[in-house]
């Protein structure tokens, strides 16, 4: 007969209230991506003037650009050093550690001095932040996925994975909101930037130094939980390895490879349609910029010139805020649907999908001679997209841990989910902007990108187990032969 006494990790409490578990998972990662995002969208109104005066306007932005991706190269290593802590102490003290020091490093950016004052030293101290914020993401989102899925009734772990997903949103949304109250509040000028010399010199640090409250709340959280009952028994079990990337390189490395690739196209449609869709929304169109730079008394080469739609930051951050509202939806919708059918299927034919988006790029990125439906096209384009996001990005907080058993959990998705952003996140934007130059400011090579992602997605996929049923708490993964090790 089934073992039924109170003990049983069948049948015994949650160690963590629901209510705990997903607060914990979901401020997180909802203050990680704010900080994120407000780097993100510095990155595209205010760094290239303030850090990167090159000159050239695409020149900077690829700068700027160069350096948020700088942050996804040291993601893996903050992977694999979170990972290798929650791996063997836990997962509750890690996950303060990482978010302690995205919220200083953060904290700290929005304290910088500018070119103007220090030169070039201060785009070196903005790089190192920059890096410090890499590191603390590459721990946040394994362990706030771990927090969820270890915590989660039978049946339900797609489902209470969603909620650290449901981060990205949630921060996108808090993130822009703060800097549209900035210009609301600041006076602007007229036209498709709408810098104002308040916000250059003082408006854009506001949403860094504002970080910190959150961090605070988060700590109070986080500082709350216990830990899981499915670590408790790898622990208890001498599951636990001395040093765990060893075992998951030498035990798992198929699935580390897998990982990778599963998250690929949702990290490059993630970062198009939020970093570059904003740079190439708010960028003049070529008779804006004309009439621009004749307005000011200048000489303008339309040969040279990448040109955008032409909107106003605040109308298009706006725009994506109402496609960001059906991210967080389907990224919710998902969870129960990956429950129902398995991860697996679901994210093939999601994937299908957003191969199928990559070829419509030019359908609604292109301008009209009617800005009304311009407009109507763009939008219809950010709601799309933003509904892939989420159906594709739901799935991974149950997805990838999945792949790994309890003892190496941490560090086989932590690598995974940050190795991919190496090659999705990191290069995106840069790849991107490359392409829409190349492209002499067409979306058509930068939507054909976003589809050859999608195709090695869909591969691993194919290879890829279905893990609906795996039963977590029996999956410590220790061999036998391997206790003595």
């Amino acid at each position: 007969m089934p073992d039924t006494s109170p003990s049983s990790p069948q049948t015994a409490a949650p160690a963590n209230p629901r209510s705990r578990v997903i607060t914990a998972s979901l401020i997180g990662t909802t203050i990680e991506f704010y900080d994120f995002y407000v780097y993100a969208t510095a990155a595209v109104l205010v760094f290239p003037i303030l850090f990167f005066p090159t000159g050239n306007d695409t020149t900077a932005l690829l700068a700027s650009f160069g350096v948020f991706g700088a942050a996804m190269v040291a993601r893996p290593l903050g992977a694999v050093i979170f990972g290798h802590f929650g791996d063997r102490f836990g997962r509750k003290a890690t996950l303060v550690g990482s978010l302690l020091t995205m919220g200083i490093a953060t904290f700290l950016i929005g304290c910088l001095p500018t070119f103007n004052d220090i030169g070039w030293w201060a785009a070196l101290l903005l790089l190192v932040l920059r890096l410090a914020q890499g590191f603390a993401l590459g721990g946040e989102w394994s362990g706030a996925a771990l927090v969820a899925t270890e915590n989660a009734p039978a049946g339900k772990r797609a489902w209470y994975g969603t909620f650290p997903q449901l981060g990205a949103p949630l921060g996108f949304i808090i993130a822009n909101s703060v800097f549209l109250a900035i210009y609301f509040l600041l006076p602007h000028p007229d036209g498709p930037a709408q810098r104002s010399e308040e916000f250059l010199a003082w408006g854009w640090r506001v949403p860094f130094l504002f970080s910190a409250v959150m961090v605070i709340v988060g700590l109070w959280v986080r500082l709350r939980l216990v830990e899981s009952q499915t670590f408790v028994k790898a622990e208890s079990s001498g599951a636990i390895r001395k040093f765990p990337l060893g075992t998951v390189i030498r035990r798992h490395g198929k699935h580390l490879v897998l990982g990778t690739f599963i998250m690929l196209a949702t990290y490059v449609l993630f970062y198009l349609m939020t970093s570059f869709t904003l740079s190439y929304g708010t960028t003049a169109t070529t008779e804006g910029a004309r009439a621009a730079a004749e307005a000011a008394g200048t000489p303008f080469d339309a040969s040279s010139y990448v040109p955008g739609l032409g909107f106003g930051y605040t109308d298009f951050v706006i725009m994506q805020i109402i496609g960001v509202v059906f991210f967080g939806i389907f990224t919710m919708l998902s969870g129960p649907v990956a429950d129902a059918i398995g991860r697996r299927r679901l994210l093939l034919g999601v994937t299908a999908l957003i191969i199928v988006f990559g070829f419509t790029f030019t359908v609604f990125l292109s301008p009209e001679s009617d800005p009304k439906f311009t407009g109507a096209l763009v939008q219809a384009f950010l709601v799309f997209g933003f509904m892939l996001m989420g159906v594709t990005f739901g799935p991974m907080g149950a997805v990838l841990p999945e792949l790994f058993p309890t003892n190496v959990r941490y560090s086989g998705s932590a690598i995974s989910y940050n190795l991919s952003s190496i090659l999705g996140a990191a290069l995106a934007p840069l790849i991107a902007v490359a392409l829409w130059a190349a492209a002499d400011g067409s979306p058509v090579l930068v939507g054909l990108y976003l589809s050859a992602m999608g195709v090695l997605t869909f591969i691993a996929l194919v290879l890829s187990p279905e893990t609906k049923d795996l039963d977590y708490t029996d999956d410590v993964g220790v061999p036998a032969s391997d206790r003595a090790s």
